[in-house]
């Protein structure tokens, strides 16, 4: 390996390190403060399930996995979704025993409103922000959607380990 592929490697393990230490902080930080600022009806934790469901239907303990609650925590906060018409249940016809939550109407109807006041909220910041930042923050939101999928498709314990050593 010549040194500039060894320089490449390690400058690429600082930048995993760096976003694996400080993504997270931003992202909560971020969302705690748009949330706010944008006065919903709808919580956080909410907001996160009926995002999770848009992207289809769950188990309950699927949607505690993915949401990192216990599911306890979930199985009260579908009641509340279920009471507003949000999010219904329903069994396969393939797998009577399996039951399925999913996003109604209403539910899409709730998050694109949420999404809506975010957004709102979020724009007048962002265009304080110059055109290279902009164009950043453009990137990163397509990386973290990818981010996303990857993180849903199979929980940390099921994925197999990165061959990407510190």
């Amino acid at each position: 390996m010549d040194s500039r592929s060894s320089d490449s490697n390690a400058d690429r393990a600082r930048r995993i390190d760096y976003v694996a230490d400080h993504l997270l902080l931003h992202a909560g930080a971020l969302v705690r403060l748009l949330v706010r600022e944008s006065a919903s009806e709808i919580t956080r934790s909410e907001a996160g399930v009926l995002f999770t469901l848009s992207r289809g239907p769950r188990r309950i303990t699927e949607l505690a996995e993915v949401e990192g609650l216990a599911q306890p925590t979930v199985t009260m906060l579908v009641k509340r979704l279920e009471q507003q018409g949000w999010v219904k249940r329903e069994r396969p016809p393939d797998d009577g025993r399996v039951v399925l939550l999913s996003l109604t109407r209403a539910g899409r109807a709730a998050l694109d409103e949420f999404r809506a006041q975010v957004s709102a909220a979020l724009r007048a910041d962002i265009d304080a922000l110059s055109d290279t930042q902009i164009a950043a923050l453009e990137s990163a939101t397509g990386a973290l959607d990818t981010l996303v999928d990857v993180l849903q498709q199979a929980p940390r314990h099921r994925r197999a380990p990165t061959s990407n050593t510190r």
